[in-house]
């Protein structure tokens, strides 16, 4: 399962590294991240309000959740 988690703070770094932890998920993407996240996932140049660029994301990365 790909995920894609919007935000760049340290709540979003907990949640990416516990979700990362799980056999079920395959990838974690973080928009637009911070250095944290980028250890635990991968962080996308996308703002977490531009609805249009994250939806092309998603189609293009099989984004599940």
């Amino acid at each position: 399962m790909n995920i894609l988690l919007l935000g760049s703070g340290g709540r979003e770094h907990a949640i990416a590294w516990k979700i990362a932890q799980s056999p079920k998920v395959d990838k974690v993407f973080i928009a637009p991240g911070n250095a944290g996240t980028a250890l635990v996932g991968t962080n996308v140049d996308i703002k977490a309000d531009d609805f249009a660029a994250i939806k092309d994301f998603a189609l293009a990365n099989q984004v599940n959740m």
